[in-house]
Formats: structure tokens, sequence, C-alpha cells
């Protein structure tokens, strides 16, 4: 394909895309017009603030998939991942690869031997995109072994599409459904921390509490045990038990349950938002 039949596709796509603002079809036709330019795998979109763990936004990852790349990814990876990191430390690019961002020594880092050995990546490349009190929104685009890592020319596509694509993404984030139903607001992170400490209090063991708590705040099961100071099988008998209760059966159902029950923090009035959110209508 020629420089100008690549320009005219991009006109296209991109124009689908910005035509999709503030609607559901916004997120699949930004990753349909960067497909168009460059191979992408597991495309994700994800939301990260500092005091509440991340909600992925959407994927068009396979199901069979799904466990490795967003519920252990949940499950306190998320702390060490180097583009989690760089979100949070007032990033000044809009976009990043992860062998640049880690100077090629992302197999050397817990990160790696933790969690992402597993998911079979071998590139990745994140748009970022910095919204008001403190969130951050980032599409990741992975690169499977079957495809090889981005070339240089492939990121050079990439690089030149950063523009466009982060300012789109912070356009999305202005529209009224999405920042209601998304977006941390300013001002409210007393309220986070009384969410940590009371959400599930009603329904869970004095235990069972604080093993909550720990998964909310984004530790994994051996940092838990240690912070705690009981077992990791004891974490783990806990964290079934707390599934069993909430009627949750991975990390982002549980992250999901509780962002939304901090929509009833004041009803609750100190107590757990939980109750509130649960009760008959």
């Amino acid at each position: 394909m020629s420089n100008i039949q690549q320009l005219s596709k991009w006109n296209r796509d991109i124009s689908r895309a910005i035509g999709a603002l503030g609607s559901d079809q916004f997120f699949p036709a930004l990753i349909a017009a960067i497909r168009g330019q460059v191979r992408i795998d597991y495309p994700q979109i994800w939301l990260y603030h500092r005091d509440l763990p991340p909600r992925v936004l959407y994927h068009e990852i396979p199901e069979r998939a799904v466990a490795s790349q967003v519920d252990q990814y949940l499950d306190g990876p998320y702390r060490e991942d180097p583009f989690y990191q760089a979100s949070m430390n007032q990033p000044r690019s809009k976009i990043y690869r992860l062998a640049r961002l880690t100077h090629n020594k992302i197999k050397e880092s817990d990160y790696y031997r933790d969690y992402y050995a597993d998911t079979g990546t071998v590139d990745e490349a994140v748009y970022l995109a910095k919204l008001a009190a403190g969130n951050v929104i980032n599409l990741c685009m992975m690169r499977l072994p079957g495809h090889g890592e981005f070339s240089d020319e492939e990121y050079e596509t990439l690089y030149l599409l950063a523009e466009p694509v982060s300012e789109l993404l912070k356009t999305h984030s202005e529209h009224n459904d999405f920042a209601v139903n998304n977006l941390i607001q300013p001002g409210i992170n007393h309220q986070i921390d009384l969410a940590f400490r009371t959400f599930g209090a009603s329904m869970l063991s004095p235990r069972e509490k604080d093993v909550l708590e720990m998964m909310l705040r984004g530790y994994g099961t051996d940092v838990s045990a240690q912070k705690l100071e009981i077992a990791v099988e004891t974490v783990r008998r806990h964290r079934k038990s707390i599934y069993r209760k909430l009627d949750v059966s991975s990390q982002t159902d549980l992250f999901s349950l509780f962002i939304n029950a901090m929509s009833c923090l004041g009803e609750a009035a100190g107590g757990d938002p939980l109750s509130v959110y649960m009760a008959p209508r």
C-alpha cells in the first residue's frame, strides 16, 4: 500500500472513530483505525487512578486468554507494571514502548517473572491520555510471537499517531455518560479510603474483611499474607470465601462491584456501602 493510500485509509478510519465519540462504538472504532496502520494483538483500554484498582474499560482478548491477561494482572502485578507506574508518575509522553521504558531489562524484573512471562507477549506499546483528578487512560497494544516485535517502521507509525489518539481518548472521556459512569471525580480521596475500610463489612468475617481490603488495595496473595501475618494458604481460603459470599468469580467482577458500591457511600453513612447497593429497591 502506498503512503497516499495508507493516509487515505487512516483518514477514513479515524473519521469513523470521531463520529463515534461518546458512544459504545468509540473504542472499537479507534482500535480498528490503529489496526488499519499497524498489526496489534490483544488491544485493551485501561483506566488508572492512584487510589483505586485499575478498570478494564474495553478489550479484544479471546476468552481463553482473559484470565492470564486481565484477572492475573489485577491480582497484584499491576502495581509493578512499568506502564502503570509511568501513568501514575506524571507522564510526559503520549506513547510508551515497554522495551524503551524498561531499558530492555523487563526480563530481569519480578513483574516479568511473576506475571508478564505467562502472557506470551513479545512486545507492547501504549497510548496514554491524562485526564482530570489523577485519572489516566491507557490503550495497550501487544504483539504475540507469531507476529514478532514491532519493527522500527511500525513503531514510528504508532508514534506519529500518538497525538490524535491521545486527544481523542481525552475527548471521549469528557462526554457526560462516560465521565459519570467511569471517572473518579476530584475531592473524593477520603471517600475512597472510607470505601476500602467499610466495603463488604456487613457480609464478611473480620479476617475476610482484612483480606478483602488487601485485594482492593492491589496486593497479591503473598504480600497480603506477609502484611496480615497469616499463612498464604489461609489467604487463599479467605479469598475463595469472599468470592462466594459476594457472588463474584474474578478480580474484575470484584473491582467492578466495589466501584459500583461507592455510589452508595453517602447513604451508608459510615457503614457498608455494599449492603445499601445490594438492598432491594
